[in-house]
C-alpha cells in the first residue's frame, strides 16, 4: 500500500520519458498561449487598418479579408509552428536554432502571396506587417522556450 504525505504526492523514481513528457506539454503551453496572444495581436492590428482605411480586398476573387479570418488563419499558422517546435524538441540536438531558422525562412516564404495578390498599395503593406505581427510573438517565445528546456 502507498501513501501520500500531507501535500498529496506519491514519492516515486523520476524517469527519464516523464521529464520529456513534462518539457513537451510546457513548451505547447507556452505555444498556445502565445497562439492567443498572437492571434489578438494580429486582429487588432489588422482592426486598426481597416479603421485607417485599408480595405483588404483582394482583386481576383473581389472578396473583402474579413478580420475574423485573420484570426482564423493566425491561429492555425501558430498551431503549425507549436508542431514543428514539438517536433525539433523531440528530435532535435539543436532544437532552438533549427526552429528559428525554419520559423524565419516560413515567414519569408509567407510574404511572397500578399505581394503577387494585385491588392492595392496599403493592403499589401498591411497584409505584410500582419504577417510579421504573429512571427514577432511566436518566434521569440517559442525559442526562448526551446533553449530553456534543452539547457
Amino acid at each position: 500500500m502507498n501513501s501520500m504525505n500531507d501535500i498529496g504526492v506519491v514519492a516515486g523514481p523520476a524517469s527519464g520519458r516523464t521529464s520529456r513528457t513534462h518539457r513537451l506539454r510546457g513548451l505547447a503551453g507556452t505555444g498556445f498561449i502565445a497562439t492567443l496572444a498572437a492571434t489578438v495581436a494580429t486582429t487588432l492590428a489588422a482592426a486598426l487598418a481597416q479603421a485607417v482605411g485599408v480595405a483588404f480586398e483582394v482583386p481576383d476573387g473581389g472578396e473583402t479579408i474579413p478580420l475574423s479570418g485573420f484570426a482564423v488563419v493566425t491561429g492555425f499558422f501558430s498551431v503549425v509552428g507549436i508542431v514543428i517546435a514539438v517536433a525539433l524538441l523531440r528530435w532535435s540536438a539543436r532544437p532552438a536554432e533549427r526552429f528559428v531558422w525554419t520559423a524565419v525562412t516560413l515567414t519569408a516564404i509567407s510574404l511572397v502571396p500578399p505581394l503577387l495578390s494585385g491588392a492595392n498599395t496599403a493592403t499589401i503593406t498591411a497584409l505584410l506587417g500582419l504577417h510579421l505581427v504573429p512571427a514577432t510573438v511566436m518566434i521569440p517565445t517559442l525559442a526562448r522556450s526551446l533553449r530553456t528546456r534543452t539547457g
